[in-house]
């Protein structure tokens, strides 16, 4: 999860959500607007909206070319005894 700054100056923040005794609930977002306390801690690491979907669909199309050689590469085992 990334730090997005979307077109009006708001950040979108990533926060993880734990029970009192540590088990993970959920992840989410929070947003913050310029002139909160937090804001410029946390605009260095912002990216776009649009950053953000390019890095998304790039890993997309990495993952695609991983898993097409694992599934060579399984099928290459295929016959083979363990």
């Amino acid at each position: 999860m990334y730090v997005i700054r979307l077109a009006d100056g708001t950040l979108r923040i990533p926060q993880t959500l734990a029970s009192d005794d540590g088990r993970l609930i959920g992840n989410a977002y929070v947003e913050i607007e310029p002139g909160d306390p937090d804001y410029d801690r946390w605009l260095p690491e912002a990216v776009t909206e649009e950053q953000d979907a390019e890095r998304r669909r790039r890993w997309r199309e990495g993952n695609d070319e991983l898993e097409r050689e694992f599934l060579a590469f399984k099928e290459s085992q295929s016959g083979h005894d363990r």
